[in-house]
């Protein structure tokens, strides 16, 4: 899957202060741009340091539209997919703490690859985790 980026930052849900105010920031600031699209929006988390605690890059983008820069996510990966109760305020969050939680337990064996969430245009939202 080829996806045209368009934005990114750094960042570590552990170390970085800033981490809440940087993501907030970073979809704010592409909101702008997503506005004129219709289509599935993603956040991808890439380019992993070590585990769920070390520094990842999170990038907003869209299906490719022949703009760069692309990501592309390789499809050989295997994907285990979590649906997030959008009717929870904290959904997302809830949904990321499940996830680490089942890595935790050794439920979930984490290829820290490619993972990304899926913002359908009808509210659903899923994300996909890529394992071993």
């Amino acid at each position: 899957m080829k996806l045209t980026t368009i934005n990114s930052i750094r960042t570590n849900n552990f170390s970085d202060d800033r981490v809440m105010q940087k993501i907030t920031e970073l979809w704010k600031n592409a909101s702008n741009c997503l506005a004129k699209y219709e289509n599935i929006t993603y956040g991808v988390y890439h380019e992993y340091e070590s585990d769920y605690k070390g520094d990842y890059s999170l990038s907003i983008g869209i299906e490719d539209n022949g703009e760069k820069p692309v990501i592309e996510i390789p499809d050989y990966e295997k994907y285990e997919i979590f649906k997030v109760d959008t009717g929870e305020e904290q959904g997302i969050f809830n949904t990321w703490s499940k996830i680490w939680d089942q890595e935790e337990s050794g439920t979930l064996k984490r290829a820290y690859s490619y993972d990304y969430e899926k913002y359908y245009p009808n509210g659903e939202i899923e994300i996909h985790i890529a394992i071993k």
